[in-house]
């Protein structure tokens, strides 16, 4: 056999693949996080999130912002992983800016064993 004729039979195959996969993946509550953005970000969303009393002012001050739009940049903001800072008494302290609408929200978070302390907010 050719190549052009091995051709269909290939992409005919892999487009039945693709489909299954889709199929199977698309039911399940399955995520992919293998970026390290991706990872950092599950990783806070899984822990218990303590605020400071700097972010807790903001927080009762601002109408804008409240504990669903911060759950929102933790699930779809961007990790500024060039600029961690590593700590003494925890693991690093990141910058996570929001995406799209909430782009104008900045959140220092500071990632410890079993909590994420969100320690700053800063609106632009």
């Amino acid at each position: 056999m050719t190549f052009k004729q091995r051709l269909p039979f290939f992409l005919g195959g892999l487009t039945i693949g693709i489909i299954i996969v889709v199929f199977i993946f698309g039911k399940k509550n399955t995520s992919f996080d293998y970026g390290p953005n991706s990872r950092v970000l599950k990783n806070l969303r899984n822990k218990e999130r303590v605020y400071s009393e700097n972010a807790l002012i903001i927080l009762n001050s601002s109408s804008k912002i409240d504990t669903a739009v911060i759950s929102q940049i933790l699930k779809k903001g961007n990790v500024d992983l060039m600029n961690k800072i590593k700590l003494d008494s925890c693991l690093y302290q990141y910058n996570i800016k929001g995406k799209q609408e909430l782009k104008h929200i900045e959140l220092t978070v500071i990632n410890c064993d079993s909590t994420a302390i969100i320690e700053n907010i800063r609106i632009q």
